[in-house]
């Protein structure tokens, strides 16, 4: 009689991005001065999952309430959290239009981004599941050569980045096992509208997957072992309180269930994309990372639940 198969093993969780201050305009609300940035919110929806450790930089301005609010989620370890003497924490403003599906960027200050990106801490080095937030692909590759023992590594990027960096793109893509990109990103980036197709494209550069992003007509997962679809999650009008950083959240979701499982085949990686699409409905429901902050173990699985029956995952 064979014996049993272990349980995976947990895999621990690096995520590098920005982490600011952000000052939001809706149609109905105004919130000034909030923490945000790319880390921050994806940390915020792994840290649901399993524990992540996080990497950026802020300035000496960085507000004590905002790195308290990053302690409190609990499963964040911030030993890769820099400040720099002198510098300035990158800041962001938004204001979103009547559907809120659109946006105008205000203003955005790079701050201490904008110089030498943070290190990671020697104790940092043995991540295996790493996620490089969207930032210019020549420091994701410099970060990427910290993490020798890196055993999956996904990208977020943008479209400003296939416009004036593409050659170091395409060489980061080269370097990476996925990318996560939203459908106007991943159309300008191959040529292609159609998801799947442009998707396809994206994995000739190297990766073994791409994660294309809809919006509200959910994300499509294109692996060299097939093709998976979800839907986006169900939210009525008067759930959506502030998109920012719904992508961050899902990205953050979607690793956080690859590392607590310790598996990255396509069917946990179709599981993944449920996760990443439930952590997101969390983040607009309210400003800053204050939705999926609050959400506890109850609050997941019901939703879990709930996405399953709609999306018959």
């Amino acid at each position: 009689m064979p014996l049993p198969s272990a349980a995976p093993q947990p895999r621990s969780l690096l995520v590098t991005g920005t982490i600011g201050i952000d000052t939001v305009e809706t149609p109905t609300a105004r919130a000034e001065l909030v923490l945000g940035g790319s880390a921050s919110y994806f940390a915020a929806a792994a840290s649901r999952l399993a524990p992540v450790r996080l990497v950026g930089v802020v300035g000496e301005d960085f507000p004590a309430h905002h790195r308290r609010q990053l302690e409190t989620l609990g499963a964040v370890d911030l030993l890769g959290l820099e400040t720099r003497a002198g510098g300035k924490t990158f800041a962001w403003g938004g204001k979103y239009l009547a559907n809120m599906n659109e946006r105008e960027t205000l203003f955005t200050e790079l701050g201490v981004v904008a110089d030498a990106p943070p290190r990671v801490p020697s104790a940092f080095a043995d991540s295996a599941l790493v996620f490089l937030g969207n930032t210019h692909p020549a420091v994701q590759i410099g970060l990427l050569e910290q993490l020798p023992k890196r055993e999956l590594v996904v990208a977020d990027t943008m479209d400003l980045w296939i416009n004036i960096a593409h050659d170091e793109l395409v060489h980061l893509l080269s370097k990476v096992d996925g990318i996560v990109l939203n459908d106007s990103e991943a159309a300008h980036l191959t040529g292609v509208r159609n998801a799947i197709t442009a998707g396809r494209r994206i994995l000739g550069y190297g990766p073994k997957f791409a994660v294309v992003k809809k919006g509200e007509h959910g994300a499509v997962l294109v692996h060299r072992d097939g093709v998976a679809v979800v839907p986006a999650f169900p939210a009525e009008e008067s759930m959506v309180i502030d998109p920012t950083g719904a992508g961050d959240t899902f990205a953050g979701g979607f690793m956080a269930h690859l590392a607590r499982t310790g598996k990255t085949d396509f069917e946990t990686l179709q599981t993944a994309l449920s996760w990443g699409t439930v952590m997101a409905s969390f983040t607009i429901g309210a400003f800053s990372l204050e939705g999926v902050a609050r959400a506890n173990a109850t609050d997941l699985a019901s939703r879990y639940q709930a996405f399953a029956r709609h999306a018959r995952v």
